[in-house]
């Protein structure tokens, strides 16, 4: 999510999942956009993944000690908005020294503003207006070639809900891919760093909680919530096939060792 990404259904917090494949710290900003799908796909893969629920007072530790990767989740809050959520800072500068170091990175939504503007972009509001439901992704020639992204079948839908948008990267980062009104849907930020502005964790349940919330200024909708649910909602499975082999390839990669400096 990002800017007015509303609903608040139950989410899980604290370890979960994992075999042998390492520790992946995610960073949660609201109850209503928890990790879902990307919990029990990562978890396949591996991974024990810590759910750190920044929102509710846990400190963003300053280091990636003891983790093998970083995944930094959705949010109703803009990427610049430290003054009204004081964990937003300490969020870029992990993402800013996960991304130097080499290590794993995934943002997904606002996780991938913070990491457009810890490492030197921009964002601001979508000029064409909110985005919300069903989008189809288009990816570059780079991103068909794309260590993670290369997974994604060129057209393949995926679900959005943001107002705000990337609209200057990082110099060094790369557009794996664009969003139907032109604006970057994915991004690779460095060695084995990535952000997507759509959402590919998300299942019907949570989008229903964010349709029943959603703000009411028709002129920045593209399309009514609640229809947006419903074409979710029929769309489930085409999700789950679409999106669980990018989680299962994050997942290798988590696990491969960190290249020698």
């Amino acid at each position: 999510m990002s800017r007015r990404e509303m609903g608040r259904p139950a989410c899980s917090v604290g370890s979960f999942g994992g075999m042998d494949g390492g520790r992946l710290l995610v960073v949660q900003h609201e109850d209503g956009c928890p990790v879902e799908w990307f919990g029990e796909w990562l978890a396949a893969g591996g991974l024990t993944l810590d759910v750190l629920p920044a929102h509710r007072g846990s400190p963003v530790p300053t280091s990636m000690e003891g983790y093998v990767g970083l995944l930094v989740l959705g949010g109703e809050m803009g990427a610049n908005d430290d003054d009204d959520y004081d964990w937003l800072a300490p969020t870029r500068a992990l993402i800013a020294t996960t991304v130097e170091a080499g290590r794993p990175f995934l943002g997904i939504c606002l996780g991938h503003q913070l990491a457009a503007v810890a490492l030197g972009g921009e964002v601001e509001r979508n000029p064409r207006g909110r985005a919300s439901g069903l989008t189809a992704i288009t990816p570059t020639a780079l991103g068909r070639r794309d260590p993670l992204l290369g997974v994604v079948e060129p057209g393949v839908l995926a679900v959005q809900w943001n107002d705000d948008v990337v609209t200057r990267l990082p110099a060094g980062a790369t557009v794996l891919a664009w969003a139907p009104d032109g604006t970057v849907s994915a991004a690779r930020y460095g060695r084995r760093a990535w952000g997507v502005q759509f959402h590919p964790e998300v299942s019907p349940r949570v989008f229903r909680g964010w349709a029943r919330h959603a703000p009411t200024d028709a002129p920045r909708q593209q399309i009514d919530p609640l229809a947006a649910a419903a074409l979710v909602d029929a769309a489930e499975a085409e999700l789950r096939k679409a999106w669980a082999p990018l989680a299962a390839r994050f997942a290798v990669l988590v696990r491969q060792p960190l290249p020698v400096p």
